[in-house]
């Protein structure tokens, strides 16, 4: 059982007044477009969180509809989707090539913000997959190629023996995409923002996908 102590007691509502007092009340959040709004807050947060600001946590289900969620990394992010990869034979891989819907969650801790979508998984391009991986650090690229993510692993001298072989197999020259690995694109349906306000009085803002624009609603916190 946790200890008590480990886990921080509510404000009282004296820090609360205290909360407010010293914060100017924001404006209402923008009906309008979710990707220019979620443009603006991804910019704060890589410029303040101290870790990954472009971290998410993915959600999926397996064959037997439980429920399955890790953090990535977004890698790109337009009016088409939210990209990420992985290696394709990872659990996460088998499980959005067999039921291709995901959701997302983006927690800024130093903003006080989060953003959940929900939406549809197709793979990105071949030619998005290479540019990207072209783009990763030599070490990261030859270990696309040793790990057999989400398998058993014998002991860590095995993954690294397996790297050892691929960098004498590539040598000096340019290391390729494996073809077991590459992205996904996730097309929203829905987002959710979400900003903290004091009294645990939040403000909650949805749109949902109508055609080729939005619905909006506000949300109880």
């Amino acid at each position: 059982m946790t200890e008590k102590s480990l886990i921080p007691a509510s404000p009282s509502e004296d820090e609360y007044v205290r909360q407010v007092a010293a914060a100017e009340p924001p404006p209402l959040l923008a009906e309008e477009d979710p990707f220019a709004l979620f443009a603006e807050w991804l910019r704060e947060a890589l410029a303040k969180e101290p870790n990954d600001g472009n971290a998410m946590a993915l959600s999926t289900v397996d064959d037997d509809g439980m429920p399955d969620v890790r953090m990535v990394l977004l890698k790109d992010v337009d009016p088409a989707g939210f990209v990420f990869y992985t290696n394709l034979e990872s659990a996460k891989g088998r499980q959005l090539a067999a039921h291709p819907k995901a959701a997302l969650l983006f927690h800024w801790k130093s903003l006080r913000r989060q953003v959940r979508v929900r939406g549809t998984v197709a793979p990105t391009t071949p030619e998005e997959a290479d540019a990207y991986f072209a783009t990763r650090a030599r070490p990261a690229q030859l270990g696309a190629w040793a790990s057999d993510q989400s398998r058993p692993l014998g002991d860590r001298l095995a993954l690294e023996k397996k790297i050892a072989e691929v960098g004498l197999r590539f040598g000096l020259g340019k290391v390729p995409r494996p073809p077991h690995w590459s992205g996904f694109r996730l097309a929203p349906e829905t987002f959710e923002f979400w900003r903290d306000r004091p009294f645990r009085l939040h403000e909650r803002l949805v749109f949902a996908r109508a055609g080729d624009g939005w619905t909006t609603r506000r949300l109880y916190p």
